[in-house]
């Protein structure tokens, strides 16, 4: 059983339209939010240390989202996180936004690249992230 990353989000106003339902667009900036948070707090690589120690960046080149069952302002859900597939450069995520009762509100798929910023061009992924990585990963045939 793979672990699986868990992130908090409660929604607020500047997630929501007019009628009190979060805006579409501000689900990928969640979806964003949960691989941040995971590379801070699962995988203890904060992004700082990435860019500017490591001279790295994991820029998204793939975003494929469903969205389910609609949020409503002070929603409390739980930003779930899983690795479907490491690669030699890239890595598929599979993020799942639930709300209280598990009910999937929202799911992402998102693959990232591993790349030098200064060459801006893909690199291997380093042994030491793939042995950070490794415990997430569910290879399983379920999406």
């Amino acid at each position: 059983m793979p672990n699986i990353h868990h992130m908090p989000i409660e929604i607020g106003f500047k997630h929501c339209d007019p009628a009190g339902i979060v805006f579409y667009p501000r689900y990928a900036e969640m979806l964003h939010d949960t691989v941040e948070h995971w590379f801070n707090h699962g995988l203890k690589i904060g992004f700082n240390y990435l860019h500017t120690t490591r001279n790295m960046g994991i820029p998204m080149v793939n975003l494929q989202v469903d969205f389910r069952i609609p949020s409503r302002l002070g929603d409390i859900l739980d930003s779930r996180l899983v690795v479907k597939k490491l690669g030699r450069s890239s890595m598929q995520m599979l993020v799942r936004i639930c709300g209280p009762d598990n009910d999937v509100r929202v799911e992402g798929r998102l693959t990232v690249v591993f790349a030098s910023l200064g060459k801006i061009s893909s690199v291997e992924i380093p042994e030491d992230f793939k042995a950070l990585i490794l415990p997430y990963v569910d290879d399983s045939a379920e999406a």
